[in-house]
């Protein structure tokens, strides 16, 4: 992977966090593996972890004159109890690059510089405010130290004291926090042993609006007919707005949408919306349509109790 590949991986990551509206916190890309500190508010890791690779991988390959599988085997999660962990687990995220390979057997002062200055990696806007990303949201870990002079404080003093990894007593469950909420999360919301992916996360994210709030709001934003949202066979834009607006704010599945807009199949829906994100970047007209009615239905979600 050269820089060219990492480019785009952060370019396809932005547009998958938000399309996906996932909240990221930290990141870091190794040579042969990346970690995300991501927040999926809606539940959605699979379909978010699942396009992202998909896009990603497909255009990797097609420049490298490849096939198959980029990475080995499926991606490995964890349910982080934020008040506990989040912190360890972030600085234990950012020292990844220096802790292994070729730098672990470096001085702590070398160490620092190469962490510090790592392109590939969130850790310099959390040091210095010039070097933010607008993709990372830095505030919740930031808040919890009370700022960036003493975030560095943390992550340097994680580097003296060889911290270990948070993970390393945590390899099975997919929990990461203390006894009480490791039990609160098993008898709440997982049903069969998994903590991934399970229906009743939606319990721990917030409301979403309804879907007929949105489809109104996409009638009236962009002044077309609901039936042309609803016609089996129609494939305009407004319908890639719609698919794209449900998915976002109604926390609704492709499946579900595509039964709102005239029973049509799942992937039927993602072609609108992927179909959308294409015609966005040629049109600027379609982009500017799409970005009205999102701060329309934005406006609306803070004023419609939900």
């Amino acid at each position: 992977m050269d820089d060219n590949d990492r480019h785009r991986f952060i370019v396809q990551l932005t547009e998958s966090l938000d399309t996906y509206q996932v909240v990221l916190h930290a990141y870091i890309l190794m040579h042969n593996h990346f970690h995300l500190l991501a927040q999926t508010r809606r539940a959605n890791l699979a379909e978010f972890m699942r396009r992202f690779n998909i896009c990603y991988t497909g255009w990797f390959n097609y420049r490298h004159g490849q096939c198959g599988h980029l990475y080995q085997g499926r991606y490995k999660s964890f349910l982080v109890d934020a008040e506990s962990y989040l912190l360890e687990v972030s600085r234990y995220l950012h020292l990844n690059y220096v802790r292994r390979g070729k730098f672990k057997s470096e001085s702590f002062a070398s160490q620092w510089q190469i962490a510090r200055e790592y392109r590939w990696s969130s850790l310099r806007g959390y040091i210095s405010k010039r070097m933010i990303n607008t993709f990372v949201d830095y505030d919740l870990i930031l808040s919890m130290v009370g700022g960036r002079r003493a975030y560095q404080n943390f992550i340097t003093d994680g580097m003296m004291d060889k911290t270990k990894s948070p993970f390393e007593n945590n390899l099975h469950s997919g929990i990461l926090g203390n006894d009480d909420f490791v039990a609160r999360v098993r008898k709440e919301y997982i049903k069969q042993g998994s903590v991934r992916d399970q229906p009743a996360y939606r319990n721990l994210i917030t409301k979403n609006l309804p879907p007929e709030f949105i489809i109104q709001c996409v009638v009236d934003s962009c002044k077309c007919d609901v039936l042309v949202l609803q016609k089996r066979r129609a494939a305009g834009v407004e319908r890639g707005i719609a698919s794209e607006m449900l998915y976002r704010y109604g926390g609704l599945t492709e499946r579900e949408i595509g039964d709102l807009l005239g029973g049509i199949d799942y992937s039927a829906v993602h072609k609108l919306r992927w179909r959308l994100k294409v015609k966005m970047t040629r049109d600027k007209k379609i982009e500017n349509q799409f970005s009205k009615v999102n701060k329309n239905i934005q406006k609306l979600m803070s004023n419609v109790e939900i």
